[in-house]
């Protein structure tokens, strides 16, 4: 007995705790429970707890590479020449599956320490390690159930419209009374998400690096990592989610796309258009350095060569002078600074210029409701056309159900089930297409006070403009870049099509209608006819 208890005291004990979640974690079955419960088995055996080592990974997989495995592994390598007992406090906190189960215990006994469990009397002889390899399969079985319960329950929620997995950048999950846990916009994070997918889908960041210098420029948006950079990986998996455009889809469980419950951040039209930029060829990025500096480089151009002009700024004998220049190396104007005064105030001029007179404003109004009405019609004339469409595109889809049900081939199946997936997709954006065909009321009112104020006076939106709205200014005026000449300044501009008819009207030769009409004057005096 004496010899017994000597050896227990020579004994030192190890604990190593374990748990699924955050949830386990933090309630009664969490680390702290699964300790407490140790420290009271190692002291009514008489052993001396050196360390605990804690993992709060989930589910199964290779115990030996979790964090407080390898730290245990470790602790036991460099105390060699001890005696050690690692208690746990359940065969399932162990390993949850059978394979490594197998393989922990190899390691333990590599290292010549000895595993004790508080719920499971563990057993050398071949009986023991029989019931043991038995108690392990069972943990691995109630984890492979539970994991196919769980997919099962997410599927259905995914199948009804519900997104289940981790919230997307600009979402975050909220309980609803009525669906449950739900995604809602998590702002101000939703609308620059917003701003980025509606620029990236209209031409306003022309790659994928502008998309991201504009989510490093915004604070609130959350960063890859600590020096406030954000991965263009994380800027194609934004692109890509069908999500922002209201929709769910699991492809790994078979669960094709399809209306989800949350408030979508942009249109599905939107969401494809996007797709279809990232399939098309890849642009170069804008370059870094234009910034607020220089608004006009790139959209001058040089009148000698017909190149973008680049800016800089020089340094002189008390301070630095911007200038912009020409940096194409056969051209007669090839660095040949011109003073950012001439090249902005001369853009400047040009935008005051396209100011009309204050007496077009009722008749551009006028032209705008006529305009307005006539497109009413044609859209619900669409809006019919695509009805149609969608209820032809259903009946194909009907027609391949039937086809899979009679087929046999699995390829055949295959291909039947991306023809349908495709069309799918495309009654999902000729549906939305038709939703938004006819505007509701009270757009007319709001399109023409946008319109009419971008139209009055152009120059005081560039004015008052950040550097990215004063580049949209500068492409919905102009029609193309502006050329500049070193001896003559900026050539004859092209104007968008709006400012091109208001030029027109405005330098049109008009006068009033005389009240008594255009015949001609009957002189009130007599007079003498001639006898032919």
């Amino acid at each position: 007995m004496t010899n017994k208890n000597n050896e227990k005291a020579d004994l030192r004990a190890v604990i190593y705790c374990r748990v699924s979640s955050t949830r386990q974690k933090t309630e009664g079955g969490g680390l702290d429970s699964q300790e407490h419960r140790c420290r009271q088995y190692a002291a009514a055996q008489g052993y001396d707890v050196e360390a605990v080592f804690p993992d709060d990974a989930s589910g199964g997989g290779d115990f030996i590479k979790r964090p407080g495995m390898v730290a245990l592994l470790a602790y036991l390598d460099a105390q060699a020449d001890k005696n050690y007992v690692v208690i746990f406090d359940d065969l399932k906190r162990f390993a949850r599956d059978t394979e490594f189960h197998i393989k922990l215990r190899r390691e333990f006994q590599t290292r010549g320490a000895r595993i004790e469990c508080l719920n499971f009397k563990l057993d050398d002889t071949p009986e023991g390690k029989f019931v043991e390899t038995i108690f392990a399969a069972q943990g691995e079985l109630e984890r492979e159930q539970n994991r196919r319960q769980v997919v099962q329950k997410m599927k259905a929620r995914v199948e009804k419209g519900y997104y289940v997995f981790c919230p997307p950048v600009g979402y975050r999950f909220a309980k609803d009374r009525i669906h449950g846990k739900l995604l809602v916009r998590d702002e101000p994070v939703a609308s620059i998400v917003a701003e980025a997918l509606e620029g990236y889908a209209a031409g306003r960041f022309s790659s994928q690096s502008e998309v991201v210098r504009f989510f490093e420029s915004k604070p609130e948006f959350p960063k890859s990592s600590s020096d406030g950079s954000v991965r263009i990986t994380k800027v194609r998996e934004i692109l890509e989610r069908p999500t922002y455009a209201g929709y769910v889809e699991a492809p790994s469980w078979g669960v094709g796309l399809r209306k989800g419950h949350h408030e979508p951040l942009i249109s599905f039209a939107t969401h494809e258009r996007i797709q279809v930029l990232l399939k098309g060829t890849a642009q170069a990025p804008a370059r870094k350095d234009i910034n607020e500096d220089f608004p006009l480089r790139g959209f001058v151009l040089c009148d000698d060569c017909g190149e973008p002009m680049t800016s800089c700024w020089s340094k002189g004998r008390n301070k630095h002078y911007p200038y912009y220049l020409c940096d194409t190396p056969s051209c007669a104007s090839k660095r040949k600074s011109i003073p950012r005064a001439d090249i902005e105030g001369g853009a400047e001029a040009l935008l005051r210029s396209l100011q009309p007179a204050k007496q077009l404003y009722e008749l551009v109004r006028a032209m705008f409701i006529d305009a307005w009405n006539m497109k009413l019609t044609q859209a619900r004339q669409e809006q019919s056309t695509l009805a149609a469409q969608i209820n032809d595109i259903e009946g194909q889809i009907e027609a391949l159900l039937d086809r899979i049900v009679d087929a046999t081939s699995p390829s055949v199946i295959q291909a039947y089930e991306k023809r349908i997936d495709k069309l799918e997709r495309e009654k999902i954006k000729l549906g939305e297409q038709a939703a938004m065909k006819v505007p509701p009321k009270g757009r007319l009112e709001e399109f023409i006070e946008h319109a009419l104020t971008f139209l009055g006076n152009p120059w005081k939106l560039y004015e008052n403009g950040g550097f990215a709205f004063k580049r949209t200014v500068l492409k919905l005026a102009f029609a193309e870049p502006l050329r500049y000449s070193r001896d003559n300044g900026y050539r004859t501009a092209k104007t968008t099509f709006p400012f091109k008819v208001l030029a027109d009207i405005s330098t049109q030769k008009c006068g009033m209608v005389e009240p008594r009409g255009v015949e001609p004057l009957t002189s009130c005096m007599p007079c003498k006819r001639s006898p032919n």
